[in-house]
């Protein structure tokens, strides 16, 4: 199995495969970075009591805010109870079990978790109680805009701030090219957590010129996906989705690899 998340995230992936009896290869496909410029994110996060709700879309969001509100001196409850009644305080929306945990963890109350763990449940779950409210939206600095696109549909006033960049890690290519050209190491199921882990699978693989040096560079190699958007980005770029998730987290991943793994035997 090759893991290619980010190098602090890998863990809890691969620990869930290894204690199936899998061989992991941890090769990170994205590199978590601080934003070019903390004014936006600051400014946002000084004028928190102006917002009626905070949406965050991810673990490394939800680290990358908290880290900088205690750089700022500023405390996220303390910022509710000054300024907001219980009727009127700020309400938090994550986008999964994994972001709602990482904000519980730090001692938040997460009010909406959609029933898929995608942007388009996000919005589902949020547009008829948005109209005329303030939403600060914390995410990384590309990334897909169906959120703020359609809560402006409905009504809300939408600010977007970045609170990190995922790019790709140089270091990653030369390990990642050998894995793949050796018959030993070579892996059957490499899994993919983002569009963006598959984006740059393929600039590190050098696979970018055609499909068919894709699908020839991949013959016997099974894609695993979390769920439909990478899936989407999987198939967008000609690669072949074989394993898809269900549930929309890390151990839903696991489970629709065990179960693949299981039907082919």
């Amino acid at each position: 199995m090759l893991v290619g998340r980010a190098r602090h995230q890998a863990g809890a992936l691969s620990a869930e495969l290894r204690k199936q009896g899998a061989l992991v290869i941890e090769i990170p496909f994205i590199e978590i970075r601080k934003p070019r410029s903390f004014n936006p994110l600051d400014s946002s996060l000084r004028n928190l009591h102006t917002y009626d709700w905070l949406i965050l879309t991810s673990v490394n969001g939800v680290e990358a805010m908290w880290e900088r509100m205690s750089r700022l001196g500023l405390s996220l409850d303390g910022n509710r109870e000054r300024h907001y009644s219980q009727r009127d305080r700020l309400r938090v929306a994550a986008i999964g079990p994994a972001t709602k945990n990482a904000i519980e963890q730090r001692g938040t109350r997460v009010d909406v978790v959609p029933r898929e763990y995608v942007a388009e449940s996000v919005v589902r779950s949020l547009k008829s109680r948005v109209r005329g409210k303030r939403v600060l939206l914390v995410r990384a600095r590309i990334a897909r805009d169906v959120i703020p696109q359609e809560l402006r549909r409905a009504g809300a006033h939408v600010d977007v701030v970045e609170a990190y960049e995922t790019v790709v890690p140089r270091a990653s290519r030369t390990r990642l090219q050998q894995v793949m050209k050796n018959p030993r190491r070579r892996p059957h199921v490499v899994t993919f957590t983002s569009s963006s882990t598959v984006k740059n699978f393929v600039e590190l693989l050098g696979a970018r010129k055609s499909s068919k040096s894709r699908a020839a560079q991949l013959h016997g190699v099974q894609a695993a996906s979390i769920g439909p958007v990478t899936s989407a980005t999987l198939r967008n770029l000609r690669l072949p989705v074989q394993i898809a998730a269900k549930e929309f987290t890390i151990p839903g991943l696991v489970s629709a690899i065990l179960g693949a793994l299981a039907r082919q035997n």
